[in-house]
């Protein structure tokens, strides 16, 4: 007689075994992987700029004439040489003359090169590159083919060349700053090598902009250019413009290789990280007054971008704008 087995089907089924779970670890680690990847950036930050500030802020307040390791300690001495340097404080007004040129002239070349390309319909990327390319070249190789080559000063330059073509004498470019002929060799150099890279950042701002807000305005009677670019684009770049300005003053105070390469060791014309770098590297290697000069540039640049962003609101929020 066969029998057979009933399944009791109210009893749980038999629970499986749960896998084992791999073993992470320490490539596996969050932590490791952080330290692996940002550990190297971090050791070169701390090494190759903080240490030096932190050191250069220590050499301010010591007699380091020929020496990095003084130990004459003499307190605020070098601050207040350098704030009654009548060279120092003529560098200043070098750069506000310098700002005052180049910040307001990028800016709307940028812009306009920015607006000219997003208007395109075909080769659009290519000009992008055309406009970018200049943002790879070196400052140093730029300063010399415009001394050498386009603002020479002789009747074989570029630019006195094409003068001679209207009877127009040779101009010395670089030689006299009485006319100041000079700024627009340095300020044509400093277009040309940066105008492509915030012209990316314009862009960029614009490609944003929804296109339901040029619909809306075309249908209240809004005509097509400086209205819509006064009403809506300009308006839209605000955040974009800010940027744009704070770095190009940034920039302007960092100006050194266009003005040494092309003034070489002239005693006029000389923005601050030019008088710091005569300061310290030159005849009498005052490092300790160079040091305070570089930490007077650095609070002063905070300063004015903080009270540059300030004043056109960068970092608030969409509620009050």
């Amino acid at each position: 007689m066969s029998t057979t087995t009933k399944l009791d089907l109210t009893s749980p089924a038999p629970a499986k075994a749960s896998p084992a779970k791999p073993r992470r670890g320490l490539w596996g680690s969050s932590t490791f992987n952080f330290w692996l990847f940002c550990g190297p950036f971090l050791v070169g930050l701390l090494i190759f700029i903080y240490v030096p500030i932190g050191w250069s802020i220590w050499l301010s307040f010591f007699d380091a004439r020929f020496t990095v390791t003084p130990d004459k300690f003499i307190g605020f001495d070098n601050y207040t040489y350098m704030l009654t340097n009548s060279d120092f404080v003529g560098s200043l007004g070098t750069f506000t003359v310098f700002a005052a040129f180049i910040v307001p002239t990028t800016w709307a070349l940028s812009l306009g090169l920015a607006l000219l390309v997003n208007r395109l319909r075909f080769m659009r990327a290519f000009f992008r590159s055309v406009f970018f390319l200049p943002t790879a070249c070196s400052y140093v190789a730029a300063a010399l083919i415009w001394k050498m080559s386009i603002f020479n000063g002789v009747r074989f330059g570029l630019a006195n060349t094409v003068l001679g073509w209207f009877g127009i004498e040779n101009i010395a470019w670089l030689v006299n700053p009485d006319p100041p002929w000079y700024w627009l060799v340095i300020v044509t150099a400093r277009l040309w090598l940066q105008s492509g890279f915030y012209m990316i950042l314009f862009l960029a701002a614009l490609q944003n902009i929804p296109g339901e807000l040029y619909e809306a305005a075309a249908i209240d009677g809004a005509k097509p250019g400086w209205q819509t670019f006064r009403h809506i684009t300009l308006p839209q770049l605000r955040a974009t413009s800010t940027a744009v300005v704070l770095l190009l003053l940034i920039a302007a105070y960092q100006a050194f290789d266009e003005f040494y390469n092309l003034l070489s060791k002239t005693t006029w014309g000389r923005p601050p990280l030019v008088e710091l770098y005569y300061t310290a590297l030159g005849e009498n290697q005052d490092y300790g007054a160079g040091s305070a000069g570089a930490v007077i540039l650095t609070v002063l640049i905070c300063v004015i971008t903080l009270f540059q962003g300030r004043l056109m609101g960068f970092g608030r929020g969409e509620e009050s704008k």
